[in-house]
């Protein structure tokens, strides 16, 4: 028991230098969504809070509680998830006694979330099955829904870069549900009760069927961040303050997003990263790593503009433009006059640059405008001569 902030370094200490303990990558503890015909199912692990490679103290006083609990903690694997019991509570709460008066607002969110959950109603239907404790101690392929939910929230939540997880096996993980809002839906249910439902008049009105849910169901973003409809940004994607994701053909998959204030009216696949200032015109396409970029993520550099219903399969650099339904594939074969090869080194020092490229030869060039000669239809490439800023009052 901690009576003093000096007694809890202690105890983190004491916890610490133990043989069986280590630091994980990241831990949180998480509501679950059971599915409806099979309990054992977790549809969907929903985290107030998430620690990436932070908060280590609350992590030795969760894991150590877990002990106290009985619960067999081996950190020796990559991941580690175990349910919830009033013996954890407890210890939790007699470690985390220090700092229990001042666990508000933004301060000591770990104490807040033990607190809250030691102090739930007991009529408010939920019991210890509902809640899991969730730790992963390596970044290997994920094995369990919900440590693949702490994964998609690392992202979604900016605390760990985009591309920077392994997300292998998350498809297998992850679970195909009915979704009515929030709320994950076995479709196996839906079938059994189908008869019933749709007689009685209950047959829910379904917002789609998927295995991951949508961002605005789990994170909230940034004041200046706008997404006018929520099932334009799956969950796992990343926004950055200022990003703006318009109606209509827009849409940002996960692992993929945008690193500063952009204009999103077109796709943004998985694995794609744009970077701040630029815009992503209507029903422009940065294509993924299965969909014609060679298995290259494609990353769109800062202040760019992808016109409308053009196709990006390779990287491009800052400062660039796309027209209008031009596409460039990493072997699209790309055009330079003698003036356009001139104008672009000298921006581009040190960069191969001649009169005949393909798409992939542009990476880490900028101030390219890509376009499509309207006499030949050859692509072709020059020094971009416009600057592209957005709208500061809308982002």
């Amino acid at each position: 028991m901690a009576y003093t902030k000096d007694d809890f370094k202690q105890l983190v200490d004491d916890i610490q230098s133990q043989s069986w303990y280590k630091n994980p990558i990241g831990f949180g503890i998480a509501k679950v969504d059971r599915g409806q015909l099979n309990p054992e199912k977790i549809l969907q692990a929903t985290f107030p809070l998430i620690n990436w490679n932070e908060n280590f103290g609350s992590a030795a006083v969760l894991l150590n509680a877990l002990k106290v609990a009985g619960e067999d903690v081996d950190t020796s694997k990559s991941e580690l998830v175990c349910g919830i019991s009033d013996d954890f509570l407890t210890s939790c709460i007699e470690s985390f006694r220090p700092f229990i008066p001042e666990a508000k607002g933004d301060a000591h969110k770990n104490v807040q979330v033990i607190s809250t959950l030691a102090s739930l109603p007991i009529d408010s239907g939920l019991s210890a099955d509902d809640y899991k404790v969730v730790f992963i101690f390596e970044d290997t392929a994920v094995a369990s829904v919900e440590a693949a939910y702490l994964k998609l929230y690392a992202l979604s939540t900016g605390k760990a870069a985009l591309r920077s997880l392994n997300l292998n096996g998350i498809f297998g993980a992850l679970h195909n549900c009915a979704w009515i809002g929030n709320q994950p839906i076995e479709l196996d249910w839906l079938r059994a009760n189908e008869i019933t439902l749709k007689l009685s008049g209950k047959y829910p009105a379904i917002d789609m069927v998927d295995k991951f849910p949508r961002f605005l169901g789990h994170v909230i973003p940034a004041d200046n961040t706008r997404i006018l409809e929520s099932s334009k940004v799956r969950f796992g994607a990343q926004l950055a303050a200022g990003t703006t994701v318009m109606p209509g053909a827009a849409y940002i998959n996960f692992n993929a997003g945008t690193l500063g204030s952009v204009m999103v009216e077109g796709r943004i696949s998985s694995s794609a990263v744009v970077g701040a200032g630029s815009d992503v015109g209507g029903g422009a396409s940065i294509l993924g790593v299965l969909s014609g970029t060679d298995g290259v993520p494609v990353s769109i550099g800062e202040n760019t503009l992808l016109g409308a219903n053009s196709c990006t399969g390779t990287a491009i650099g800052d400062g660039c433009i796309l027209d209008a339904g031009v596409t460039i594939l990493p072997g699209t074969k790309i055009g330079l006059s003698e003036k356009a090869v001139a104008a672009l080194k000298e921006i581009n020092p040190g960069k191969e640059i001649s009169t005949s490229m393909k798409g992939s030869d542009f990476l880490g060039v900028n101030g390219v405008h890509f376009r499509v000669n309207s006499t030949t239809g050859q692509t072709i490439a020059m020094r971009s001569t416009r600057e592209i800023k957005l709208n500061a009052d809308l982002h």
